[in-house]
């Protein structure tokens, strides 16, 4: 069974007041362009996304693994794309 992406009341809050649609998250979680550990169970993952007029963000998601389940904690889109990205 492979895990489950399990989104927290604060990250929909967070991602709703941020302008970043449920499905960027979803998709940035299960399949992110990069992903780092911060501590023992927490990941920071993220994606390369362009919005409708053109421009760059990169959308990271905060994550922890509970169990075989990956929960989302929080999100944010940043423009500083080069300051969080690493190099492959």
């Amino acid at each position: 069974m492979s895990p489950g992406v399990v989104l927290s009341e604060h990250a929909r809050q967070q991602a709703a007041r941020r302008g970043v649609a449920e499905a960027v998250v979803l998709e940035v979680a299960s399949a992110p362009e990069q992903t780092m550990a911060v501590r023992p169970g927490r990941e920071v993952r993220q994606s390369r996304v362009t919005d409708p007029g053109g421009r760059t963000y990169l959308v990271r998601v905060v994550t922890d693994r509970v169990d075989r389940d990956i929960r989302v904690v929080t999100v944010y889109r940043t423009s500083k794309v080069a300051k969080y990205s690493r190099a492959p």
